[in-house]
């Protein structure tokens, strides 16, 4: 296979995974607290079978958030809480503490606060916060203390990151991450408020119709390598 081919279909699968990218920020523009994610590329140096040197591809790299806070809505919904500032929240999962910036809440059926996926909120230590049963009144502070009828139930797990970077997207709105991160001193928990996506519609199209005509004329490239090499051959035969 000639170098162009292997080149053009490094570029092709690159771009197949921008796209999954792209897409997925596009379904998650209605999402509370989702933020938008980016590709990464690298060059990849690559020695094909039966070639004397290296030739140089491009791949994927990995993928960075878009840090940028969504816009905030009120919903006058108590348990709705929007983080003002860079903490995270902490959400209970069959595979550890997973961290969100999602702050629409609700009750189970024994109490406990949960997010929308059904997940358990985390408190400070890592536990589930209950609530009373026949409480009337729920009164979450900035620190994210949660009140029951003006007695203290718990407070709310929210860790502030050195990196956030390094925070890995887990699946259903959560991020993953091997450094717990520390309690937050700059974040504070706004009641009744939901903070929203931060993906951008118009820029987020404008980015899937660049893909799209990308991979189309990376095809046609490929396309016009491939008549030359099979008319190089065929006359190649001929003279022979």
């Amino acid at each position: 296979m000639e170098n162009s081919i292997y080149i053009g279909l490094s570029r092709q699968k690159t771009m197949s995974t921008n796209m999954s990218i792209v897409a997925n920020n596009i379904a998650n523009m209605n999402t509370p607290g989702f933020r938008g994610q980016n590709i990464l590329f690298k060059e990849h140096m690559m020695k094909p079978q039966g070639m004397e040197h290296n030739i140089s591809q491009v791949a994927t790299h990995g993928q960075y958030d878009n840090l940028t806070p969504g816009a905030v809505t009120k919903t006058g919904n108590d348990l709705d809480v929007a983080l003002e500032g860079s903490g995270f929240l902490g959400i209970i999962t069959p595979d550890g503490v997973k961290y969100s910036r999602a702050g629409s809440m609700s009750m189970n059926s024994n109490g406990e606060l949960v997010n929308s996926g059904g997940e358990k909120m985390a408190s400070t230590g890592g536990a589930a916060i209950s609530i009373p049963s026949g409480t009337t009144e729920i009164k979450i502070s900035e620190d994210g203390t949660v009140s029951a009828n003006g007695a203290a139930v718990g407070q709310l797990m929210i860790h502030e990151f050195d990196n956030y970077q390094d925070l890995t997207p887990f699946g259903n709105n959560l991020y993953s991450s091997k450094n717990p991160g520390n309690a937050a001193e700059n974040t504070k928990v706004k009641q009744g408020l939901l903070e929203g996506s931060n993906v951008n519609a118009i820029s987020e199209m404008t980015k899937m119709i660049d893909i799209h005509r990308k991979y189309q004329s990376m095809y046609k490239m490929m396309q016009s390598e491939n008549d030359r090499l099979r008319n190089a051959i065929q006359k190649l035969n001929t003279n022979s």
